[in-house]
């Protein structure tokens, strides 16, 4: 969201949750361009903790310039302001992908209250003169309870949601007038966790498609003065947190090291709620091939993983039958050429970047 008018909000003071935040973003842009190469083959899912000031898909090119492969993908993106998870699926394990279409993300925040802004955050443009704020934190926290469970939403008008086909951020920059539908969203958990002047500090669990600048937005109208998210954190997408997030300096030294493969998620880890089995040989050797294999121990389960010791994902197969499983995606063997559809460009928002679902 670079290019927005910064010169009209005051300057933000510090606040918690926004570590990252202290990245300048013209620095990061420089750092980006003075990636090293290190060849390696490589299948798996890596947790950048990804720094402000750059765009999810900035993450994947660097991640690929390191690692010198382009099959590198992101799942969920998150817009330059935002800091925090942000899944990578490298080689083969841009397959799973699909797996995450709509899996639950964590955030932590800071909301300022007093004025709202064109694109419900802090690289916005103000859009009223600045409101003093007058309620207390236990108003606050009622008014925030109103928010939780499965509501109607109204997206940003900067977002990626379409209008007659035209994504509403492209309407919003040329100032055309249009009207966005109202989407229900879940919002899990949402607490306030703390009032200091005109910032709340926030955490917050949200399924798919939830937009938290509207959140924010909406909270601000509900106290009558305003409001638009002044920062974001994501600390964990779907079973991937924090705990396994790594900065890109730190996989920059894997690469250099040859070990790159150790900040990767453990495969057993990857869709914890799929069990696993650890095939023999003349397993292996038959999915990959695609051909059906004998579980018997995992009778009962819809879908299983298939794991070669520790390190390797093989494959997810289906039961057809009884004992019989089906290889529904093979991971083994090279890795595609391109990954157009996961690591394609993150659309435009004020002039870099759009946030899907925050």
């Amino acid at each position: 969201m670079e290019g927005s008018a910064f010169a009209a909000i005051p300057e933000p003071e510090a606040r918690p949750f926004v570590l990252a935040d202290q990245i300048n973003s013209e620095t990061a842009k420089l750092k980006l361009e003075q990636v090293p190469t290190y060849q390696m083959s490589l299948n798996g899912v890596l947790i950048v903790d990804k720094p402000a000031g750059l765009t999810s898909h900035d993450v994947v090119n660097r991640v690929r310039r390191i690692l010198g492969t382009r099959a590198v993908g992101h799942v969920g993106t998150l817009d330059p302001m935002a800091t925090g998870v942000l899944p990578l699926v490298i080689g083969n394990l841009t397959r799973l992908a699909q797996f995450y279409t709509s899996g639950e993300k964590s955030y932590e925040g800071v909301i300022r209250f007093g004025f709202a802004t064109d694109t419900y955050d802090r690289d916005g443009t103000p859009t009223a003169a600045p409101q003093p704020v007058r309620f207390s934190l236990d108003t606050l926290r009622e008014w925030a309870a109103r928010f939780r469970g499965v509501i109607e939403q109204l997206p940003p008008p900067f977002s990626a949601k379409k209008v007659d086909g035209v994504p509403a951020y492209k309407l919003a920059r040329k100032q055309k007038e249009f009207t966005l539908r109202r989407v229900q969203v879940e919002v899990k958990e949402f607490e306030i966790l703390g009032l200091d002047g005109e910032r709340a500090q926030f955490r917050a669990r949200v399924g798919s498609g939830t937009y938290l600048r509207s959140v924010a937005h909406d909270l601000g109208q509900q106290a009558g003065c305003g409001a638009h998210l002044e920062s974001l954190r994501r600390t964990a997408v779907a079973e991937f947190s924090l705990a396994h997030a790594h900065t890109l300096e730190e996989v920059e030294a894997g690469a250099r090291r040859g070990s790159a493969r150790d900040l990767c998620v453990p495969p057993r880890e990857i869709l914890p709620a799929l069990p696993f089995v650890t095939a023999n040989e003349e397993t292996l050797a038959r999915i990959r091939s695609g051909r059906s294999v004998n579980l018997p121990e995992l009778s009962r389960a819809k879908q299983v993983k298939v794991v070669d010791g520790r390190r390797e994902l093989v494959a997810i197969a289906s039961r057809v039958a009884g004992t019989l499983f089906h290889p529904k995606i093979v991971l083994a063997g090279n890795p595609p050429a391109r990954t157009a559809k996961l690591s394609k460009p993150d659309p435009p928002y004020k002039g870099q970047g759009e946030p899907r679902d925050h």
